[in-house]
């Protein structure tokens, strides 16, 4: 309940983990938005996480991250051992975080336990927020339903932030899938033209905005961190917990000068002692 969060108090340390596959992504500007939301913080940028550290065993790893895989989104808790050649794919995708493969799909929860183990161990304490940027498209296990689902955003120590789950997990319009389905049964339209048709309505790879809708998974890390709570059911808030990449474009790419609800704008000043900018919820 709102009446009942109780603030931490903001970490000295921001430790932003770079997504080199992501030629848009500006972690430059999102650490100078940090420093201009929350004042008095130190913001560094690292280069990606799942790269490996010093010391560490890459192919061990890269066994481990194939381990971590979905191989059947209807099946939580699926053994397998990975084979030889997953485990090379990984290793290549260790060695080269520059390059995006696409339709791999892996289980949020082992990539952060894995996440968290390539941190430094004097760094795993709530004076650090850790915000991962990974171009691995992760999922979680809803019970309601049973079966994963993609996410962009894993909210625990460390926060994962997906840059293909910025594409795949939010559903793009209605009419995209209506005509999609139709252009697979009649073959009357390429997908490359059918995404044209609905540019400028979801987010796509390397899109130009990819930076400013970023900035508000940030905040909701933020307040992950702070209150337990990174999620706002206001549509036109930074923090709304979007299913659509229209509800995505809504809450992010609003006008900058109101970015967040009042509540959130009036709880900016708890927090960070100011209000944040706030946008008309009516």
């Amino acid at each position: 309940m709102r009446s009942s969060e109780k603030a931490a108090e903001i970490p000295p340390q921001i430790h932003l983990y770079q997504d080199r596959s992501s030629k848009t992504l500006n972690l430059e500007e999102i650490a100078s938005y940090l420093v201009e939301k929350l004042g008095q913080v130190s913001v560094d940028i690292r280069g990606p996480l799942f790269a490996g550290a010093a010391g560490v065993d890459l192919r061990g790893l890269a066994r481990e991250m194939a381990l971590a895989r979905i191989r059947d989104p209807m099946k939580k808790h699926f053994f397998f051992e990975p084979l030889p050649g997953e485990i090379n794919l990984e290793l290549k995708l260790l060695q080269n975080p520059e390059q995006r493969i696409l339709g791999l799909f892996y289980d949020g929860v082992a990539l952060r336990r894995l996440a968290l183990r390539l941190i430094p161990e004097e760094e795993r304490n709530h004076g650090h927020l850790h915000l991962v940027f990974t171009n691995r498209l992760f999922g979680t296990w809803e019970a309601a339903d049973a079966r994963y689902h993609a996410r962009v955003s894993l909210y625990s120590f460390p926060c994962l932030i997906s840059t293909t789950g910025i594409v795949e997990a939010p559903a793009k319009p209605r009419e995209f899938y209506a005509l999609k389905q139709q252009s697979l049964a009649l073959g009357t339209i390429a997908y490359e033209e059918l995404k044209e048709r609905f540019r400028g309505r979801f987010i796509d790879y390397d899109d130009e905005r990819l930076t400013e809708v970023m900035k508000g998974y940030v905040m909701q890390a933020l307040f992950y961190h702070l209150t337990g709570n990174p999620f706002c059911e206001v549509k036109t808030c930074r923090l709304y917990n979007a299913h659509w990449q229209e509800e995505v474009i809504l809450a992010q790419l609003g006008p900058k000068d109101s970015e967040f609800c009042d509540f959130h704008s009036k709880l900016g000043l708890r927090l960070f002692g100011k209000e944040l900018n706030r946008r008309e919820t009516t």
